[in-house]
C-alpha cells in the first residue's frame, strides 16, 4: 500500500470520541482513539504486541488499556504499564502512539514522524461554524473504493447533472457556467461559476424560484483529500457576501487502497434547526451520497480490476481537470517522501 506518510488524517468527528474505544483503520493501520479523563482524545495503533490482539476489544483503566487477550495494559502514551504474569515488563511491550490535533470539532491523526508533523498544515473547517449559531449537520459514509476516485467525484462537479437527478441536479446549470482550477502550493481550489440562472435548490423559501441568480460552486481541496465545498447564489449583480451560501466538508480518509471513509458535513440556511427539517436535510445528503455517488464511485473504481489509473489512460473531458491535478499532486509528494526517506 502507498499513502502519504507526513499527512493529517481525519480520524472522527470530535462528539464520535468518547470514554468508550472506538476502533478505525487508517492508511493500513488499525488506531483505537478514546477520550482522556483531561478531555484530550489519545489514539494508539490497535495491536496489542504480544499476539497482535485488537486493544479495542479491552477495557478501559482510567486513562489506560486493558489487553483483553493477556492482560498487558497500555497507558495513553503506549508504554505497557501493567504485567498480569510478573513484576517484569517483556521487552518491547509498547504500542505506538499517533500524534492527534483536535480543531473545528475534527479529529486529525498524524501518520508520520513525530518530528515532522505541522499543525499549520491542518486544513481549515471553521468556516462550518455558522454565524447563527447552529452546529452543521455531519456523517461518516463507507465506501469500497480507492479514496482519490473519491476525490475525482468531488472536484469534477459536473457529474450533478448525470449522477444527481435525484437530489442536487443543477436543471442544466453547470453548462451555462464556466469552470477554473487555480493551484497554490499544495492547495488546490476547483470552482464553477453560473450567472444569470434560476435560483438553485438551496435557495428555495428564501428566494424565489422563478428569481434569477449568480450561482457558484467553489471547492478548495488539501490533500490528501480534504475538501471544503461552498455553495452559493445571490441576486444577479450582488455581491456574493450577501447571498445565500451553503458549505460543507467533504473530507476522505484512506482505509485500505480499496475502502475509504468518507466524513461530510453541511451548514443549513435556516437559523433554527427542527426535528423535521434536519430530517429530510439528512435523507437528502443520504440520498446524494449513498443512493447516488456512492455506487458509481464504487462501481468505476472496481471496473479498473485492479489496474493502474492512470495505466488505463483515461480520457479527459477539460472539467475534470480537478480530480487530475490532484491525483498528480499526490504523486509528486509522495515521490519526495520517497526521495527523502531514500536519502
Amino acid at each position: 500500500m502507498s499513502f502519504l506518510s507526513n499527512a493529517w488524517y481525519m480520524a472522527a468527528w470530535s462528539e464520535e470520541i468518547t470514554a468508550t474505544l472506538l476502533r478505525r483503520k487508517i492508511t493500513g493501520i488499525p488506531v483505537v482513539l478514546f477520550r482522556l479523563q483531561n478531555g484530550r482524545v489519545a489514539a494508539l495503533e490497535d495491536r496489542c504486541p504480544h499476539r497482535f490482539a485488537p486493544l479495542s476489544l479491552g477495557t478501559r483503566e482510567g486513562d489506560a488499556i486493558r489487553c483483553g487477550y493477556h492482560g498487558l495494559t497500555f497507558d495513553a502514551t503506549g508504554a505497557c504499564i501493567r504485567n498480569p504474569f510478573s513484576d517484569r515488563i517483556p521487552p518491547g511491550a509498547q504500542v505506538r502512539a499517533f500524534i492527534i490535533e483536535e480543531r473545528d470539532h475534527i479529529v486529525w491523526l498524524w501518520t508520520g514522524k513525530p518530528e515532522k508533523a505541522d499543525t499549520a498544515a491542518i486544513p481549515r473547517f471553521d468556516s462550518l461554524n455558522a454565524a447563527n449559531g447552529m452546529p452543521p449537520l455531519k456523517g461518516c459514509m463507507a465506501m469500497r473504493a480507492n479514496y482519490e476516485f473519491g476525490t475525482d467525484n468531488l472536484m469534477d462537479l459536473s457529474h450533478i447533472e448525470f449522477v444527481h437527478r435525484g437530489s442536487f441536479a443543477g436543471a442544466g446549470v453547470i453548462f451555462a457556467g464556466k469552470h477554473e482550477v487555480r493551484e497554490a502550493g499544495t492547495e488546490l481550489n476547483s470552482n464553477w461559476w453560473m450567472p444569470g440562472v434560476l435560483a438553485p435548490g438551496h435557495t428555495f423559501g428564501i428566494y424565489p424560484r422563478d428569481m434569477r441568480t449568480d450561482h457558484w460552486l467553489d471547492m478548495r481541496w488539501q490533500p490528501p483529500a480534504s475538501m471544503l465545498l461552498e455553495i452559493g447564489a445571490t441576486p444577479v449583480g450582488a455581491k456574493r457576501e450577501d447571498g445565500v451560501i451553503v458549505r460543507q466538508a467533504h473530507i476522505i480518509t484512506p482505509e485500505t487502497e480499496e475502502t475509504s471513509l468518507y466524513f461530510w458535513s453541511t451548514t443549513r440556511t435556516t437559523v433554527t434547526s427542527t426535528e423535521e427539517g434536519d430530517a429530510m436535510l439528512r435523507a437528502l445528503m443520504t440520498q446524494a451520497f449513498e443512493v447516488e455517488d456512492k455506487p458509481m464511485i464504487e462501481a468505476a473504481y472496481h471496473n479498473l480490476n485492479g489496474e493502474d489509473f492512470w495505466a488505463r489512460k483515461p480520457v479527459f473531458l477539460g472539467v475534470d481537470a480537478g480530480g487530475a491535478r490532484a491525483r498528480r499532486l499526490i504523486q509528486r509528494l509522495k515521490a519526495a517522501e520517497a526521495e527523502t526517506a531514500a536519502a
